[in-house]
């Protein structure tokens, strides 16, 4: 049994390498960076007003506002989260309506990347990549509420809110990890089937989901860990720290998507194993 688990994870890794084999996966995973660059912030405050819709604005916000001991004050990101909650609380219908387009955006990136590794010929890529992405709103406020109720439960355990001991530590990366993760798997599981090309099986898409969504989870508490770092990321720049911060983000989104194409790869070739299943079966 465990000869044939090894067997069939090499064949998996090997079909993978198949797939990124001679492609430029730099080259893929800047073209999504740059079209996440104008899609993030958008869909980070249409997640944040969707917490608004029961409480109101202003309990919203300051409900959200107490998560920013979540926050490494270290590189000064608390004034750049205090900006977005107060715009994405008070968002509005009419705001959340225009911030949908700029949102959109994130499906070509993502399909348009997945489609430098492996090209197809296709019409429509941007309008059809853009449409397959946005019944993900209707996910959104469950998404956000998971995320938010999760978070509350971190603030007694961050060292802000009481939480100094080595257990308080341990437990607020498990619980944060194990929140994040199943979001962001509920998010990749819907790109990997409808967004990016290759519509793999219901249960391929949800096992591509659930593992890049583990590294993705894993990857952002790696930042939350760089943004602890005490430096100066504006010293490269002149000591302009806006420039700094620019950089710094736009490289971890760029090594992020350089983890989500991969696992799309992988999840391909775990439709095409699955896809022979019958056959040697027969």
């Amino acid at each position: 049994m465990t000869a044939r688990v090894v067997d069939e994870a090499r064949a998996l890794l090997g079909a993978t390498g198949s797939t990124l084999s001679g492609r430029d996966l730099s080259s893929a995973a800047a073209t999504t960076t740059y079209f996440s660059a104008i899609a993030v912030v958008p869909w980070l405050l249409l997640a944040t007003w969707t917490t608004s819709w029961f409480d109101g604005a202003d309990a919203a916000g300051r409900r959200l506002l107490d998560l920013r001991v979540l926050v490494p004050p270290q590189m000064g990101a608390r004034p750049a989260y205090d900006a977005l909650v107060d715009a994405g609380a008070h968002l509005g219908p009419l705001g959340a309506a225009i911030a949908l387009l700029p949102a959109s955006f994130y499906g070509e990136g993502l399909r348009r990347g997945a489609l430098a590794l492996d090209p197809r010929p296709e019409r429509f890529t941007g309008w059809r990549a853009r449409a397959s992405l946005m019944p993900l709103v209707v996910a959104l406020p469950a998404l956000a509420w998971a995320l938010v109720a999760t978070s509350d439960l971190l603030v007694p355990l961050a060292p802000e809110g009481g939480g100094d001991g080595a257990g308080d530590r341990l437990l607020r990366i498990v619980l944060g990890f194990t929140a994040a993760w199943l979001v962001l798997s509920v998010v990749l599981a819907w790109v990997y089937a409808v967004v990016m090309p290759g519509r793999p099986r219901a249960w391929v898409a949800v096992a591509g989901g659930l593992a890049t969504g583990s590294f993705v989870a894993g990857f952002l508490h790696g930042f939350q860990l760089f943004l602890a770092i005490p430096v100066d990321v504006g010293t490269p720049f002149g000591g302009l720290g806006l420039a700094g911060g620019v950089v710094a983000v736009g490289l971890w989104l760029f090594v992020l998507h350089t983890v989500v194409l991969v696992g799309w790869a992988a999840t391909g070739a775990l439709e095409q194993r699955a896809a022979r299943l019958p056959a040697v079966g027969a």
